[in-house]
């Protein structure tokens, strides 16, 4: 753990070093650049008006705008948002979108741990956090980063078992959140949240997991009737004890029987006997 974490420092002091020498960069053109850039605003000069909607660029507030003259990127790095002014011929300009940038994990056939074929997709939330690694360091940042998160995601849930992926989303979705943020750290993406959205299990898998659950709750079933049994027996044993102990006991319990039956609404005759006379039969 120590070390992992003295890695992942030393590769954002790298990013960092990157991120300052590439927002400072040696801006010297040379003479020959000098003279490019001169005929420019000599031409910028003589095709005013028309050529000045040609130097105006406009970035949205959700947009960052990287400018290169000549090749070179401007000093200050990510311009925006705003008015800007590019000399033609010489400056070029990218627009980085930062808003957060959502796609789907296709569907991955992983094998687990315990050899288990299973399909797993996901999905990804990133955004560009600083455009100009995004543009300087990758060529397609999106891209990368959609075929990293694939190539994550198989890695990570190959080294899980099938219970651990099922009950563990969460934990195995921080993880690779982790894993991909410290991996795009150089390209100047943030991974914000990974979601895992379905893992699809074979059919005959399904099924065996169908009949072990089935047979589970029927095991249990039948305990808990066991179990209910006992203590039914238990409480009827006690009651017998005290209807043993207090003969007018019996004469009640036989009365609310009378009385339940009778609330019932059915063709049930009940002959009534007093109870001395079944006392004489048992005496006897």
């Amino acid at each position: 753990m120590a070390d992992d974490k003295e890695d992942a420092e030393m590769k954002r002091a790298r990013s960092r070093e990157r991120q300052l020498a590439l927002e400072n960069p040696n801006t010297d053109i040379g003479f020959c650049g000098r003279i490019l850039v001169g005929l420019s605003l000599i031409l910028l000069l003589i095709t005013l008006p028309i050529s000045i909607w040609m130097c105006i660029v406009v970035v949205k507030e959700y947009q960052r705008a990287i400018i290169f003259r000549l090749g070179r990127l401007l000093s200050g790095g990510a311009k925006g948002p705003g008015l800007f002014f590019v000399l033609p011929c010489t400056d070029n300009f990218i627009n980085v979108d930062m808003r957060t940038v959502t796609f789907n994990i296709p569907p991955q056939k992983v094998l687990t741990r315990d050899s288990v074929a299973v399909c797993v997709d996901g999905v990804v939330y990133y955004r560009v956090q600083n455009p100009t690694l995004a543009v300087a360091n990758v060529s397609n940042a999106d891209a990368a980063t959609q075929l990293l998160a694939q190539t994550t995601m198989r890695n990570v849930l190959s080294s899980k078992n099938l219970a651990e992926i099922l009950s563990d989303r969460e934990d195995i979705a921080h993880f690779m959140q982790v894993t991909l943020d410290n991996a795009t750290d150089d390209w100047g993406i943030e991974v914000e949240r990974v979601e895992i959205k379905d893992v699809k299990l074979p059919p005959q898998l399904l099924r065996a997991m169908a009949s072990e659950a089935e047979a589970t709750c029927e095991a249990r079933a039948k305990v808990i009737a066991a179990e209910g049994e006992m203590s039914a027996s238990r409480a009827l044993k006690e009651a017998s004890l005290v209807i043993a102990e207090s003969p007018s006991a019996l004469q009640l319990r036989y009365l609310q029987t009378l009385n339940t039956i009778a609330e019932e609404k059915n063709s049930t005759i009940i002959f009534a006997l007093p109870l001395e006379i079944l006392l004489k039969f048992v005496n006897t």
